[in-house]
């Protein structure tokens, strides 16, 4: 008889993905759903995890040149009206207000008062807002590019939430920009797309395919969409962040004109582009396992927590003392250039379980016995729960940088393991269906003819999407699955979060 290994959260991975998920932010203490339906509460924990996203990206885009702003949360009707394309491929999504007070309803409650004279909406995204500014501050070349970044709040009205992946209200960034030719706005576009790929990469530590967008899953408004796509263990895409090349659409709805050197009136290119808290629900997913979070070093706002272990209670101060000295210690060190973020547990009682599910990379116990030989216990949160090693507090200052890169490069390898193992290549129409008809999921490349006609069949027949086109052709030309004719095109299709 086989005995399954013990595990923290339940159900596990392989007997309820789905509800695997839900589990660990539970018992993470992440965030939980709010009364108002398809909207969150982010407890401290994960709060805390998308703060770490923001100060790395927010230093990112910096030294890019972005300036932060912020802007309204709501928008005026007739602002969204003025781009056909981009009104449209919200307006399913958009939560309006159209009441400015409540008054009595005389039964002890509350109506909705005064009409408001046009109806605001709370923002989907902030194109028509911020295009309605660039066309006051942009009046001369001089004045371009004009490059801006938004940390904000958005509503999208959700039929189907998911907690950090899919809530009606979620938080993000969005950067717009404005350039005074074509290829510049584009060149922005990509080098944001890179931006977040190598984010992704070296920080979250998920491996991306990085390309353009089909028509079929383009930008509302936009000329070109680029996307980064990244795997969950489960096989499904995650579309983890998008950069837009706007073209002149938004310029010339909202007369977004600058003076050229030639004293001539130019209509501006613009870019927009932002990552969502999404992220944080791409971290679960990549790295998460049967025991809980699992956090690569530098996005965790915990690096090492300090457990002291007291059996007798009259040691309890004894081995406070020595907990924090070591963690004043710790935290002159540094790792990724930024120095080492310690926690003391000044709980009382075993609190292990607890920051394992949380998934603090290192975790140290000291009690008695290791402060009689100045030494400390090991755990690595991505090793076997019970491993253990001993170390002496000489040794665990020389090689503390070091055990947190092996549990980067353990998670890396990992994460690039599973994405390999649901990575596969067809050559026919047949081929593909017979792979995701199978219930098997993963990304599945493939050359073809871009064809809405096949996107919305391959959505009705399989529920799958295109994920991207790799901006990349050293591997064509080739044949499309679908039309056999010859194409340099190449796709990936997935089923999607």
């Amino acid at each position: 008889m086989t005995v399954s290994k013990r595990s923290a959260i339940s159900p596990k991975r392989d007997e309820d993905f789905s509800q695997w998920y839900q589990a660990v932010i539970e018992q993470a203490e992440m965030a939980e759903t709010s009364d108002v339906r398809g909207c969150m509460v982010m407890r401290p924990w994960g709060y805390s995890i998308w703060e770490r996203i923001q100060q790395l990206l927010d230093q990112r885009f910096k030294a890019m040149g972005h300036q932060n702003m912020y802007f309204p949360l709501l928008i005026p009707m007739h602002y969204l009206e003025k781009e056909a394309d981009h009104v449209d491929g919200f307006a399913k999504e958009c939560a309006v207000v159209t009441h400015r007070r409540l008054v009595s309803d005389g039964n002890g409650g509350l109506k909705p008062g005064s009409p408001l004279e046009e109806p605001y909406v709370i923002r989907p995204t902030s194109e028509t807002l911020i295009g309605q500014k660039f066309s006051k501050w942009i009046n001369s070349y001089r004045d371009l590019p004009l490059k801006m970044n938004q940390w904000a709040n958005v509503m999208r009205w959700e039929m189907r939430p998911r907690l950090f992946l899919r809530t009606s209200e979620f938080l993000w960034q969005e950067g717009h920009t404005a350039h005074a030719n074509a290829d510049e706005a584009d060149q922005q576009a990509l080098a944001m797309l890179a931006c977040y790929q190598d984010f992704c990469e070296t920080v979250l530590l998920m491996p991306t395919l990085v390309g353009e967008k089909s028509e079929g899953e383009r930008f509302p408004g936009a000329q070109k969409t680029y996307s980064v796509e990244v795997m969950m263990q489960d096989g499904k895409a995650l579309q983890a962040g998008t950069s837009h090349f706007l073209g002149q659409n938004f310029s010339k709805a909202f007369n977004i004109q600058y003076t050229d050197q030639q004293e001539q009136r130019q209509y501006a290119w613009t870019t927009s582009w932002g990552v969502s808290t999404r992220l944080v629900g791409g971290l679960i997913m990549t790295h998460g396992d049967d025991d809980g979070l699992c956090l690569p070093p530098q996005i965790s706002p915990i690096q090492v927590v300090i457990l002291p272990i007291v059996h007798d209670e009259s040691k309890r101060s004894t081995v406070m003392d020595y907990a924090r000295q070591l963690a004043d210690q710790l935290t002159g060190i540094h790792y990724a250039q930024e120095a080492v973020r310690v926690m003391v547990e000044a709980r009382p009682g075993q609190q292990t379980w607890s920051w394992v599910k949380k998934g603090v990379p290192i975790r140290i116990e000291v009690g008695m016995r290791e402060i009689a030989n100045d030494q400390v216990s090991l755990s690595s949160r991505h090793l076997p729960y019970r491993d253990k090693t001993t170390l002496t507090v000489a040794q665990l200052l020389q090689q503390l940088p070091d055990r947190l890169h092996a549990v980067h490069e353990a998670l890396w390898a990992r994460a690039q393991a599973w994405r390999a193992g649901k990575s596969h290549m067809v050559r026919s129409q047949d081929e593909l269906y017979d792979y995701f008809k199978s219930n098997e999921a993963g990304f599945v490349g493939g050359f073809w003819v871009p064809s809405l006609d096949y996107e919305h069949q391959l959505r009705e027949d399989l529920s799958v999407t295109v994920r991207c086109m790799p901006i990349d052709r050293s591997e064509g030309p080739g044949i499309c699955i679908f039309s056999g004719r010859e194409t340099s095109c190449l796709a990936y299709f997935a089923r999607s979060y």
